[in-house]
C-alpha cells in the first residue's frame, strides 16, 4: 500500500462509520475511492440531481440544504454526505454547497453497494442518518426564525454527560467514549470541570501521532474550555462555536456542569439564513471581508423586524455581530502584532456591553491589561492592536464613538488595578465628566481575551457602587433631566426646526431615560445585571423599585425600542441612514396612544425618583 493509499486508510479509520469496518475491508477500501478538490461556494450536489456517488470530508466544510434553501447541518472533516443516492433512488434530495475549500474523497455507487451488503452495519449507520436529517429539515419548516433566536440551550441541551477522572488513562477515555456512543468526555475533579476530550483529540492527537494509550488523559484533553449557561441562546453558542472551531460547548450552571451541546445539535436548529451572515465574520481574513459582511446585519435585522421578532431579539443579533467583529479583529490583530506579551481582555461599554446594539449605535470599548503591564515595554504593542480593532471597526460600519471612549485612546487602557482606582475615584468624586463616563462604563462586558479580568473589574465597580449615595442622588439626576416629548395634556412634543423638524427622538426622551434608571437601581442595589431588562428584573421590589414600576418601565422600554427598530428598519430599506428621530404623524393612532403611555410611564417614575434622592439639590 502506498504511503498516499496509507493515510487515507488511517484516516477512514477513525471516522465513523468506517472505524467499524473489519481490518480487511480497511485495507481495500481506499484504493477504490477517488480524491476531489473544490473551493468555498462551489455547489457541489444540487436538489433533484441524479448521482451515483457518495462523499467523505477529508478536509473543509460542507453546508447540506433542503429545496427551499434551510440549512439542515454543516458538516466537516469525517462526516459524510450523498450517502441517500446510495442506499435508494440515485437521486439527491439536497444540495451541498462548500463554505470552506474542500478536499473530498468519492466512493462510487458500484463500489459502495458491495461493501455495505458484506457489512450490514454501514447501510444501517447511512439510513439512521437519513433519517433524522428528514426529521429535522421537518422541525426546520415548522419553526419561524423568530421562535429559533429564543432558543436556549438549556432547552436541547445533552443532560448529565459523560465525565471521566483525570486519573483515567486516554485507552479508558477511548472505551468510555465507544461504551456510551459519544463523541466527547469532559474531564473533572469531584463537580470541577478540567477539560474536554473529544474524537477530534483522539484521532489527531492519539492515533495520528502514536500516543501512548496509557498515558493520562490529561495529556490529550484541552484544558479549561469554554463554557456557556442554559439561560444563553443556541445561535450565540453557535457563533461562538465557529469563531473558536469547537464542536463542543459544556454547558455549566452556578458553577456546576449541568449538560454539553455539540454543533450538529445547534446545526440542525438553525436555518440558512440571516444568522449564518453573522457566523460568517469568523472566516474573514481582512478588513475588507469583515466589513462586506457586517455592513448587511442592518439588512439581516430588517428581515427579522419584517418576520415580527422582538425588538430583544433583534437586539441580541446585532450585538453578536459586533461582538463577532470585533473578537475576529482581535484575532487578525494578534497575527498581525504577534502574541500580546501581557495578558489583556478587550471590554465593551455602553448599549453593546448591555447587549442592547441599535441600528444606528457606534462603537464603545476599552482594554484592561494585567498588573504585570509597563507602558514603556507593552505600550506599543497595544497601542497598535486597539488602532487596528477601533478602525476596523469603523470601517466596517460600527463607527467611531464621537466622545474617543475607545480602546485606541490611551485613557481607556488601563490595569485592573488602575481600573479599580479609576472606578472609585467615580464614584466617590463624581464630577461631570466623572458621571459621563460612570454612566457608561457600569456597562462593562469583556469579549476577548482574559474575560475574568474584565469581570473582576465590574463585580469591584459594582461593590464599590451599592453604598455610594451621592453617586446614586447624581445618577439619579440625571435619569431626571432626560425629559419625554410629552405635554402637560399628554401631547406628543415635536422638534420645531432643523434638520429633524416636526420628530421627536425616542431615544433621548425615552429609552435612554429607562437605562439610566435600571443603572441606577442595579447599583443601588448590588446586582451584577447589566442589560436594561435584566437590571429591572433584578432590583424589582428590593427597594430600590416597585415590582409594578420595573415591569411599567420595561414594558415601555420594550415598545420603544420595537419602534425605534420599526422606524429605523424602513430608512434602511430606503437606503437612508438610521436614526431614532420619529416623525407621529408616520404612526398609527393605536401607536401614537402606546407612544404617550411609554412618556408618561418614563416621566411618573423620574418624579417618583426626586422623593427617593435629592434631585433638585445636585
Amino acid at each position: 500500500m502506498s504511503v498516499e493509499l496509507e493515510e487515507i486508510r488511517d484516516f477512514l479509520a477513525g471516522v465513523e462509520p468506517f472505524a467499524q469496518l473489519p481490518e480487511s475491508e480497511l485495507d481495500e477500501l481506499p484504493s477504490k475511492m477517488s480524491m476531489e478538490y473544490v473551493r468555498r461556494g462551489d455547489v457541489i450536489t444540487q436538489f433533484g440531481q441524479r448521482g451515483d456517488v457518495m462523499r467523505v470530508i477529508r478536509s473543509g466544510a460542507v453546508d447540506v440544504l433542503d429545496e427551499q434553501g434551510v440549512l439542515l447541518d454543516r458538516r466537516d472533516a469525517g462526516r459524510s454526505f450523498g450517502y441517500s443516492m446510495m442506499l435508494g433512488e440515485p437521486i439527491s434530495r439536497y444540495t451541498m454547497v462548500a463554505v470552506e475549500d474542500c478536499l473530498l474523497l468519492r466512493l462510487s455507487r458500484e463500489d459502495f453497494t458491495p461493501i455495505a451488503e458484506r457489512n450490514p452495519q454501514l447501510a444501517r449507520y447511512y439510513s439512521s442518518w437519513s433519517k433524522r436529517i428528514r426529521a429535522a429539515a421537518d422541525q426546520l419548516r415548522r419553526e419561524s426564525s423568530s421562535e429559533v433566536l429564543r432558543t436556549k440551550l438549556g432547552d436541547f441541551k445533552i443532560s448529565n454527560p459523560i465525565a471521566v477522572e483525570p486519573e483515567s488513562t486516554i485507552r479508558d477515555a477511548a472505551r468510555m467514549m465507544e461504551k456510551h456512543r459519544v463523541s466527547s468526555l469532559l474531564v473533572q475533579q469531584g463537580d470541577s470541570l478540567l477539560g474536554i476530550v473529544t474524537d477530534r483529540d483522539m484521532r489527531g492527537r492519539v492515533v495520528a501521532q502514536g500516543l501512548d494509550i496509557d498515558l493520562p488523559v490529561t495529556e490529550i484533553m484541552t484544558a479549561d474550555p469554554r463554557t456557556m449557561t442554559s439561560r444563553d441562546l443556541a445561535f450565540e453558542a453557535m457563533l461562538l462555536m465557529a469563531e473558536l472551531r469547537i464542536h463542543h460547548l459544556p454547558i455549566v450552571d452556578d458553577g456546576d456542569v449541568s449538560g454539553i451541546v455539540t454543533s450538529a445539535d445547534i446545526m440542525r436548529l438553525l436555518r440558512h439564513d440571516p444568522i449564518y451572515l453573522t457566523a460568517d465574520l469568523s472566516r474573514k481574513n481582512t478588513v475588507e471581508e469583515l466589513s462586506q459582511t457586517f455592513r448587511s446585519s442592518g439588512e439581516v435585522a430588517a428581515r427579522f423586524i419584517d418576520r415580527g421578532a422582538s425588538s430583544q431579539e433583534v437586539s441580541s443579533l446585532l450585538t453578536v455581530a459586533a461582538d463577532s467583529l470585533a473578537r475576529r479583529l482581535l484575532t487578525l490583530g494578534e497575527e498581525r502584532f504577534g502574541a500580546p506579551p501581557v495578558p489583556y481582555a478587550f471590554v465593551v461599554v455602553g448599549s453593546q456591553g448591555r447587549k442592547e446594539i441599535g441600528l444606528a449605535s457606534d462603537q464603545d470599548n476599552a482594554l484592561v491589561l494585567d498588573d504585570s503591564f509597563r507602558e514603556d515595554e507593552h505600550g506599543e504593542y497595544f497601542a497598535a492592536l486597539t488602532d487596528f480593532v477601533c478602525s476596523g471597526l469603523d470601517r466596517a460600519g460600527q463607527v467611531l464613538c464621537p466622545g474617543d471612549m475607545m480602546a485606541s485612546n490611551p485613557e481607556w487602557r488601563m490595569t485592573v488595578q488602575q481600573w479599580m482606582d479609576t472606578f472609585h475615584r467615580w464614584i466617590t468624586a463624581p464630577e461631570p465628566d466623572a458621571l459621563l463616563y460612570a454612566q457608561t462604563f457600569f456597562d462593562f462586558r469583556a469579549i476577548h481575551g482574559e474575560l475574568a479580568m474584565g469581570q473582576q473589574v465590574h463585580h469591584a465597580a459594582v461593590n464599590m457602587a451599592r453604598g455610594a449615595r451621592r453617586l446614586h442622588a447624581h445618577l439619579a439626576s440625571l435619569a431626571a433631566r432626560r425629559d419625554p416629548p410629552v405635554g402637560f395634556f399628554r401631547g406628543l412634543v415635536v422638534e420645531r426646526s432643523g434638520e429633524y423638524g416636526a420628530t421627536l427622538d425616542v431615544k433621548k426622551g425615552g429609552t435612554a431615560g429607562i437605562v439610566q434608571m435600571a443603572r441606577l437601581y442595579s447599583l443601588a442595589s448590588g446586582s451584577d445585571a447589566i442589560g436594561t431588562r435584566e437590571r429591572l428584573q433584578a432590583s424589582a421590589g428590593h427597594g430600590q423599585v416597585s415590582v409594578k414600576g420595573a415591569q411599567d418601565l420595561l414594558d415601555a422600554f420594550d415598545f420603544l425600542t420595537a419602534i425605534s427598530f420599526q422606524h429605523q428598519s424602513r430608512l434602511i430599506k430606503a437606503g437612508e441612514t438610521p436614526n431614532y428621530h420619529i416623525d407621529p404623524k408616520s404612526l398609527s393612532k393605536m401607536d401614537r396612544e402606546h407612544l404617550r403611555d411609554a412618556f408618561t410611564i418614563i416621566k411618573s417614575m423620574q418624579t417618583a425618583l426626586a422623593t427617593k434622592y435629592p434631585v433638585r439639590n445636585i
